[in-house]
């Protein structure tokens, strides 16, 4: 029995990333507001600053992802998932409901509320995943971040694509999709999702790396495959179905993984029990004596660590690295600077994707789908790619987290100049900078606050980072680009506003290449603030590495 649940539960981590993979890559609906804004603003008459805070009322629901992280730790994580789901099917089925005008609009501020509630589903969607798979593949942080993180990037695309392929970028089909299919995956993720024991020697954790190759290399051809979908002029119906097919076989793919680990497990067990039989019946005394001895050897040990933790405790505070409490890390600076410089990456970025309908309008392009979905398919790439990148230097030189985020916001900086001084095709480069950018920066804060502050909290502690989201919609989009819109707009004969040419975001655009700089000076700091514990980190692995390598020749 004990056998069949070894290989059991090394397939069934792998099974919980595969499911982890599908809830990421429908959850990602957040992102996709510029997709139906010009729906909304139309249906209900709505200035620019009222359609922005449209979408800043839906960002607000990430806020109340700290209800998600509170209670990770105190209900069932199939719970969880439900809950997200639940919340989806409400907040973006009554926006179905609108544009597809079955009913009359609800008023302003009770879509506000409805929007708010799409945001939030989202936030128990993302903490039950993330939550759980950085715990099952706590020595892989940065890659498993980067694959989950990739996924919700790619989602928008997924979304994007599909309803072009199967319903002509109808926005109320678009909404439809939304509300159900969420709800959907979600019922297969709640038997699947599960924390597992992470990988205890280096032969797992080289396993571990082999398999996130393979998750790497799939997910690489879903966002070519999306990608080239992007750019094919003319589509006939069958083409389209066809692609829709074809994605979602490459969505179920990774499921060969966790049949290929429990299969070799199986073996590998099955060999293990012919020769342990022999073992157990020669030694059963003395290996219970031993087990005996070790067990009150280690008992020993943890009352006296306890008792020199609980000393220690009481002289000093707990230094980064160590599990925090959430009070612990909101008295540290490091937990500001990290907060302080993720809302300048992430804020700004989401001002456009949330604006992108309106800039591209303003920029003369009838149909920005094909920027939604460039901005998804290259943040996509950003993410999975400083996830792995970083993960790599960390473990060959002990190179700072924070400093890839440095890089991803002086590259944004430059993306926002060239839209603001409208080059040729800037927005086709500024989608494609904004969107690795705007990966780069939520891949890599994700296992940098885990390493820093712990994981015994980091639910809550991942929530509290995400209410940059927002912050940076209010102050970026809601207040920034809405009222500057606003001011070079005019009135237009059915109700609302218009502007046309680079004028009308201009300033915008140089107000956020100068909070960029300022997100790059505090992650400057915190790379050098936190080059210790990174050092700590590469020692304790090529500490370890030798002496697991060896006990396993």
């Amino acid at each position: 029995m004990g056998i069949e649940v070894s290989y059991a539960a090394t397939a069934g981590k792998w099974l919980a990333l595969v499911t982890a993979v599908w809830v990421q890559a429908i959850s990602g609906n957040n992102y996709t507001f510029a997709n139906y804004s010009d729906a909304l603003k139309t249906l209900m008459n709505l200035t620019q600053l009222e359609l922005n805070n449209l979408s800043v009322a839906k960002d607000v629901g990430k806020a109340f992802g700290l209800l998600a992280g509170i209670s990770f730790d105190r209900i069932p994580t199939p719970v969880i998932l439900l809950i997200g789901s639940v919340e989806g099917l409400v907040g973006y089925g009554a926006q179905w409901l609108v544009v597809s005008e079955k009913i009359k609009p609800f008023a302003y501020w009770q879509m506000c509320i409805f929007l708010c509630m799409g945001g939030n589903s989202s936030t128990w969607m993302n903490t039950a995943v993330l939550v759980t798979c950085i715990r099952n593949f706590r020595r892989n942080r940065g890659p498993v971040s980067g694959i989950l993180k990739g996924y919700v990037g790619l989602s928008t695309a997924i979304f994007t694509d599909l309803c072009t392929a199967l319903f002509n970028d109808n926005s109320s089909s678009f909404l439809l999709m939304l509300a159900i299919v969420p709800l959907a995956v979600c019922l297969i993720a709640v038997f699947f999702l599960r924390e597992t024991p992470p990988a205890a020697t280096v032969g797992e954790e080289e396993e571990e790396n082999k398999y996130f190759t393979v998750f790497n290399v799939v997910a690489v051809v879903v966002a070519l495959y999306l990608l080239g979908y992007d750019f094919i002029p003319s589509i006939s119906e069958a083409f389209s179905l066809a692609f829709s097919i074809i994605l979602i076989v490459l969505l179920a793919s990774p499921l060969a993984i966790p049949v290929y680990s429990y299969i070799k497990s199986w073996k590998m067990n099955l060999s293990k029990t012919e020769s342990d039989v022999e073992e157990q019946v020669v030694e059963p005394l003395l290996e219970n004596q031993l087990e005996s001895n070790a067990a009150e050897d280690k008992k020993e040990e943890e009352v006296v660590a306890e008792s020199t933790v609980t000393v220690v405790e009481v002289k000093r505070r707990r230094v980064l690295g160590e599990e925090h409490t959430i009070f612990e890390s909101l008295k540290t600076a490091d937990f500001w600077i990290l907060f302080v410089s993720f809302l300048c990456g992430v804020g700004t970025g989401l001002a456009v994707m949330n604006n992108m309908g309106q800039i591209g309008l303003a920029l003369g392009y009838a149909d920005v789908s094909i920027f939604v979905s460039l901005m998804s398919i290259w943040g996509f790439f950003g993410r999975i790619i400083s996830g792995s990148v970083s993960e790599y230097f960390i473990k060959k030189a002990g190179t700072p987290r924070p400093l890839w985020n440095a890089a991803s916001q002086i590259i944004m900086a430059v993306g926002y100049m060239l839209m603001a001084l409208a080059v040729p095709g800037c927005l086709y480069i500024g989608s494609i900078v904004v969107g690795i950018c705007y990966g780069v920066r939520l891949a890599i804060t994700v296992p940098t606050a885990s390493e820093l502050f712990g994981l015994k909290y980091y639910g809550l502690i991942y929530n509290i980072l995400v209410l940059n989201l927002p912050l940076g919609s209010f102050l970026f989009s809601g207040l920034l680009a809405g009222y500057l819109y606003d001011t070079q707009a005019t009135p237009t004969a059915g109700g609302g506003n218009t502007c046309v040419g680079a004028h009308c975001y201009r300033l915008v655009f140089i107000i956020m290449a100068i909070s960029c700089l300022v997100g790059f000076c505090l992650d400057i700091v915190l790379s050098l603030r936190t080059k210790n514990i990174y050092a700590k980190i590469y020692r304790n692995r090529m500490a370890k590495k030798p002496l697991s390598e060896s006990g396993n020749q």
